[in-house]
C-alpha cells in the first residue's frame, strides 16, 4: 500500500513539473521580400549613369554608289542586239515571255493584273543604244528596291523608218536575255496596248 501511494506522488510530482522541464516553442521570425532582396545585393554597387549604352536599331548598309553603277554597267553590257529567241523563228505570236522552269499560269496572272504595277519608264523618242542604257538602268534599280512589276513602254514604231517597231523587237529581246525577268506581256489598251509591255522581275 505504502509503495502504491509513493508512486502515485512520483506520479503527481514529475506531472506538476513537467511544463517546466519541456523545450520553449521555436520563435519564427517572418522577413519580407524586399528585407531578403535588399539584404542579397547589399555589397552591388551600381553603375555611374552616364555610362549606360543605348545601342540603336541595325540599318541594313545601302550599296555603294559604284557597286550599283557597276551592275548597271554590266547588265547594259550584256544586252545584245542580236540575240535571236527561239520562238520568234517560229511563229509571230502575240508579244509574250515566260523563262525556262516556270509556270504558264504566271503569263496569264501577269496579263489579269496579279502582280500590281509599281514603276513604268518611256522610251519613246530614244535611240537603241539610249534604251537599253536606260531600260538596264531601271531594272537595276527595280531590283535593288524589291520592285516585281513594271511597265515599259516602247511605242509601235510608227515614226521610225518604213514604221518597223525597232524599239518593241529590240526590248524583247533585251528582257528574254536578263536572268532577273520571270516573264512579260503585252499591256493592256488602257496601260498602252502594243505600245508597252508588263514584265515581272524576280523577287
Amino acid at each position: 500500500m505504502k509503495q502504491r501511494l509513493g508512486q502515485i506522488a512520483k506520479t503527481a510530482a514529475e506531472t506538476a513539473l513537467a511544463p517546466a522541464l519541456a523545450p520553449a516553442p521555436a520563435v519564427v521570425v517572418q522577413i519580407d521580400d524586399r528585407t531578403l532582396f535588399a539584404q542579397a545585393v547589399k555589397d552591388v554597387r551600381p553603375l555611374p549613369s552616364n555610362s549606360r549604352r543605348v545601342h540603336a536599331a541595325v540599318k541594313p548598309k545601302p550599296l555603294p554608289r559604284t557597286a550599283v553603277n557597276y551592275e548597271r554597267a554590266a547588265i547594259a553590257d550584256a544586252l545584245s542586239d542580236h540575240f535571236i529567241p527561239v520562238f520568234e523563228l517560229e511563229t509571230d505570236v502575240a508579244l509574250a515571255y515566260l523563262a525556262h522552269g516556270h509556270s504558264p499560269d504566271i503569263l496569264r496572272k501577269l496579263g489579269r493584273k496579279h502582280w500590281p504595277i509599281e514603276a513604268a519608264i518611256d522610251l519613246h523618242g530614244m535611240i537603241s543604244d539610249d534604251a537599253r542604257q536606260y531600260v538596264a538602268t531601271f531594272i537595276s534599280d527595280c531590283k535593288q528596291r524589291g520592285i516585281r512589276c513594271v511597265r515599259i513602254v516602247h511605242g509601235k514604231g510608227l515614226s521610225s523608218r518604213n514604221q518597223a517597231p525597232v524599239l518593241k523587237n529590240r526590248l524583247r529581246s533585251w528582257l528574254m536575255q536578263l536572268e532577273v525577268v520571270i516573264a512579260y506581256v503585252a499591256a493592256k489598251k488602257q496601260d498602252g496596248g502594243d505600245g508597252a509591255v508588263i514584265v515581272l522581275l524576280k523577287a
